[in-house]
């Protein structure tokens, strides 16, 4: 069974022969186990065969990056968005965000002119390149884009992002439709050209440590009309849909399945999100992706990681409808032995 079939199986709530094998891997991780082992001429989706490969097109105003201070630490540049952000010179976490172009409605209005599908959006040749190669590992096509409320945090500071969901409703659904289309309207560019997507995987973090950042109502207010037409969308073209959403967003799960989200990733344990309850409560309703906890990866106990495998698999692997993702990403902490052991384990306990 190739990697393209047995995801497909798997988001039809079907049984393959195995649990498919996905993960995302922080670029300072891979440093670590080149240092540890992995050979430096192959990379990380052939080494522990991903079943899946990412393309996207350039959905942003494109304005122009530079760096505005580094040191030996730290890098703060400024992004095609407009906005100033600080990383980790290794890129270990999340940015800092330093500053956000829009601060008014007429800085949204400047930005919005330069939101318009282009062909000089995609880099051919590499999509071209890229795709040929991973479909001759047989892997799961996706196109991939960011939406939504966490998008606008690119453009928007957050805390006032959400009092705009309140106070400047028409101008906040403006935002979220006018770069929901560009992301679909991109898609349909790169579809026109020939070049033929598997799935789509849409990037949204709406969540924090307890429940999300808003109510449900508002969710579908202002949010859900987009996700349902990017949804129905990509079902036209054959296309199931997988959200990445990051923190406990519980709450708004019923509505996600309304909007036509085929999947959901990566259900992060210490948000509070529990793989097994979730499959319980909405596993006939949507696939599932994640939800196995990166903490306990680099434990040095080897039974603590097997235990959190074993017993989350033989629950959500019955029937179909899950894939295995770490509950976010792997950290620089997990070694190249512990993330080796993690994948015999998944592919140990993942069979059918």
């Amino acid at each position: 069974m190739t990697s393209r079939e047995r995801v497909l199986k798997t988001l039809k709530h079907e049984e393959p022969d195995r649990v498919p094998i996905q993960d995302s891997v922080w670029g300072a991780t891979i440093d670590r186990w080149r240092r540890e082992g992995l050979p430096q001429d192959v990379n990380v989706d052939d080494y522990f065969d991903y079943e899946m490969a990412f393309f996207t097109a350039d959905c942003t105003p494109r304005f122009p990056q530079d760096v505005i201070e580094e040191n030996e630490t730290f890098v703060i540049q400024r992004t095609p968005y407009g906005g100033i952000r600080k990383n980790f010179r290794d890129y270990s976490t999340t940015p800092e965000i330093i500053d956000w172009p829009i601060k008014s409605k007429d800085d949204w209005l400047r930005i919005k002119e330069r939101l318009y599908p282009d062909e000089t959006r995609v880099d051919w040749e590499s999509v071209k390149k890229g795709m040929e190669y991973h479909r001759s590992k047989g892997r799961f096509i996706v196109y991939s884009g960011v939406v939504g409320y966490d998008l606008l945090q690119n453009y928007v500071k957050s805390e006032d992002l959400l009092v705009l969901m309140i106070t400047e409703k028409e101008w906040f659904q403006d935002m979220v439709m006018t770069t929901a289309k560009l992301v679909m309207e991109m898609c349909d560019t790169m579809i026109k050209r020939g070049y033929h997507f598997d799935g789509a995987l849409l990037c949204n973090d709406m969540g924090y440590h307890k429940t999300s950042f808003f109510s449900p109502q508002l969710y579908k207010e202002e949010i859900f009309p987009a996700d349902k037409m990017l949804c129905d969308y990509f079902h036209q073209q054959g296309m199931p849909v997988i959200l990445h959403c990051c923190g406990n967003i519980k709450v708004l799960i019923p509505y996600l399945i309304e909007a036509g989200f085929d999947c959901l990733q990566p259900l992060e344990v210490k948000a509070g999100m529990d793989v097994c309850e979730l499959k319980r409560e909405f596993g006939d309703k949507i696939a599932l992706m994640g939800g196995i906890d990166v903490r306990k990866m680099s434990c040095e106990n080897p039974a603590i990681i097997e235990e959190e495998i074993a017993t989350k698999f033989e629950v959500v692997k019955k029937g179909g409808g899950y894939i295995y993702h770490s509950d976010h990403s792997i950290p620089k902490d997990v070694s190249f032995e512990q993330y080796k052991r993690v994948i015999e384990l998944v592919k140990k306990y993942g069979k059918y």
